[in-house]
């Protein structure tokens, strides 16, 4: 009988479990998680779950008893240190060997840390990866204390609408010259801009972090235009790295991450790889894409494919963020863009940002504004370009642009 084993706890490993499932796979599946927890959500834990608005229980994908019920062999806390392709086994911490037919590796990616010598290893500093890193800083944020969030990416602008909600005072450095510059317009980061500081939240642009000050916990930092910031706790968003040391081991090629191919297959034929952590070709270039729905219908994809399917792997690529009121939908992927439209809603802070390369759309930033969101986004999946005065006048019916 067939033993799939999937390492990885995250959306992708239990989407891959779910649909063998699903699907009518018989075989043995046992799907290994480093954590104590079943399978979870991981964006409300920047947001919802950080703001004390949702329940642990609430970010499982599964109910607990799911995984029984449906002959999954779940191992929690447990991790895998090396794997043997030769022989088809994984190795497991205390060297217990596990022999699989197929194999899937979904094991994510790691936050970048700061290195010891700017204060690295001071208390006081977080992380925001997991269920743990959110248990552990939560605690911190309570009104009035001041907190440094290092990296104006997503997950560091979202920390920093959590921490202003609460009431704490709240300073953001970016190196880079303006806060999303790796993945958004300028004009999408003039909005955000905006937003924040209408809360309150002293945004740096252009200005690192030097060193962190404090003997033991972090008391302040250092910049590098050479301000100094008095803090009671940081939060570092700098970035993540995919984890591809496993698939390195059992002699798994990587590029960016562990690389598939249109299948989800990588270079061994019997290892899959799902996630943040794959790299895939998406319009001729590879890429990772970090996003729930790309963890999901990649690693569902897998699943097909190892039952034998064959069915190729094309990305639809969306995500979101949600900072105080604002949800900001994304569509498509804009890099390679020459130009940005806007097209403002009928209510403040609605607008919408349509990126073009050349004549071609390629991508959607919607900021309180599904319905463009979606017409935006069934435009790129349909490979419709409309002109872009089209896009930026008040008197056009966008749902009439799909049937163009």
């Amino acid at each position: 009988m067939t033993h799939v084993v999937v390492v990885g706890g995250g959306q992708a490993g239990a989407s891959v479990v779910a649909k063998l499932r699903a699907e009518g796979f018989s075989g043995d599946i046992t799907l290994i998680c480093a954590e104590k927890v079943p399978p979870y959500q991981r964006p409300p834990l920047s947001k919802a779950y950080l703001l004390g608005e949702m329940a642990e229980e609430r970010l499982y994908l599964r109910p607990a008893d799911f995984y029984q019920e449906h002959n999954i062999t779940l191992r929690l806390d447990t991790r895998v240190v090396d794997i043997d392709s030769a022989a088809h086994a994984v190795v497991l911490s205390g060297e217990e060997r596990l022999h699989y037919d197929e194999l899937v590796l979904t094991v994510g990616a790691f936050p970048r840390t700061l290195p010891a010598a700017v204060g690295g290893m001071l208390d006081g500093l977080y992380l925001v990866r997991d269920l743990a890193d959110a248990d552990a800083m939560a605690p911190a944020f309570q009104k009035d204390r001041r907190v440094l969030i290092i990296g104006g990416g997503y997950i560091g602008l979202e920390a920093a609408a959590v921490a202003s909600k609460l009431g704490l005072k709240v300073t953001l450095v970016e190196m880079a010259d303006r806060i999303l510059q790796r993945v958004a317009a300028p004009e999408t980061s003039d909005y955000f801009r905006a937003l924040h500081q209408s809360h309150g939240v002293d945004i740096r642009e252009g200005v690192g972090l030097d060193r962190l000050l404090g003997d033991d916990h972090v008391t302040g930092a250092v910049l590098t235009d050479g301000s100094i910031v008095q803090l009671d706790f940081a939060v570092v968003g700098v970035g993540i790295t995919p984890a591809t040391i496993l698939a390195e081991s059992a002699g798994v090629e990587v590029d960016n991450g562990i690389t598939t191919d249109e299948y989800g297959r990588t270079s061994d034929p019997h290892i899959w790889a799902a996630g943040d952590c794959a790299s895939l070709l998406y319009r001729g270039t590879r890429l990772r894409l970090e996003s729930v729905g790309n963890a999901i219908d990649q690693a569902e994809t897998v699943a097909l494919n190892i039952m034998g399917r064959e069915q190729v792997y094309t990305p639809k690529p969306w995500f979101w963020s949600d900072q105080y009121d604002c949800k900001l939908q994304i569509a498509g992927l804009n890099h390679g863009y020459t130009d940005v439209h806007i097209r403002k809603g009928d209510a403040e802070g609605v607008q919408s940002h349509w990126y073009y390369k050349g004549e071609e759309l390629i991508a959607v930033d919607a900021m309180n504004d599904p319905r463009n969101y979606m017409v935006g986004k069934r435009l790129i999946e349909a490979g419709k370009s409309p002109a872009a005065a089209l896009i930026t006048d008040p008197a056009t019916d966008m749902k009439a642009l799909l049937k163009a």
